[in-house]
This record gives C-alpha cells, sequence and structure tokens, in this order.
C-alpha cells in the first residue's frame, strides 16, 4: 500500500504526535535560500534521510570538539 492510500486514524495520530513528543526534541534550522536542497540532495546521495544526515552531522562535529555525549535512549533512527 502506498503512502497516498494509507488512512491514519485520528487516534493513531494522535498517538504517533503523543510518542513524539515525550521522546524527542525539536530544533528549528534556518538556512539560505536554496541550502535546504542542497541538504537534502547531499543527504540522498548518502542513503539518509535529512533529519538523520543533520543528526549524523551534530553528532560528529561535537565528538570532534570533545564533547561526550550521553547515552541516547533506544531509537529507530
Amino acid at each position: 500500500m502506498d503512502a497516498e492510500t494509507k488512512k491514519i486514524s485520528k487516534a493513531q495520530q494522535k498517538a504517533v504526535n503523543k510518542y513524539i513528543s515525550n521522546n524527542y526534541d525539536r530544533i528549528n534550522l534556518t538556512v539560505p535560500k536554496g541550502h535546504k536542497k542542497d541538504i537534502e540532495a547531499h543527504a540522498a546521495q548518502m542513503g539518509e534521510s535529512t533529519n538523520a544526515f543533520v543528526k549524523r552531522a551534530i553528532d560528529e562535529t561535537m565528538e570532534a570538539d570533545g564533547h561526550i555525549m550521553k547515552p541516547a535512549a533506544a531509537s529507530s533512527e
């Protein structure tokens, strides 16, 4: 079943939203016009989602800077 024909009930969406809000923080990232497409293209080229790429870039930079990360809770991504 493709994404267009898959219907999600309001209860299912509410449960997903609750899970996300309880288990994740959001960061709003603003980039110059056109840069978003470059980031998306690079992530796709690397075989990952834009979100996964941004998380990896942050983690790798923080590690290189000597920041010790706390172990993250189990994640599906």
